[in-house]
């Protein structure tokens, strides 16, 4: 598994209330991404935000932050995305009371 996290600047007619409405609006849109688990849509007071992913592949993730994605995000942000991927070791999930491990690296393929 995968985990990205994609940062941007908000331009400053972009506040609190606007970032909201729009996250809210294209939230449901995440649904029909190939290869990914969850989506956190995330907001900071420095004027940053983004999104945390949970992916099933690094080839999931790295198809999806191409193209139309990355296009939509410099013409709404003025800015390219900061992307990071992670390798996600084990996952603890309280609200399910489940914990995961994961055994084979999946970076090194890439």
């Amino acid at each position: 598994m995968i985990t990205a996290t994609v940062r941007y600047k908000l331009p400053p007619h972009i506040d609190h209330a606007a970032c909201r409405a729009h996250f809210h609006k294209i939230a449901p849109g995440f649904r029909a991404a190939k290869g990914l688990v969850s989506k956190h849509f995330i907001w900071s007071e420095s004027g940053w935000a983004g999104g945390v992913y949970q992916w099933e592949s690094i080839e999931d993730a790295k198809a999806f932050y191409g193209g139309p994605w990355r296009d939509g995000i410099v013409e709404r942000y003025g800015m390219e995305p900061q992307i990071e991927f992670y390798e996600v070791f084990a996952i603890t999930d309280n609200a399910h009371a489940t914990v995961e491990l994961f055994g084979e690296p999946v970076l090194l393929k890439a």
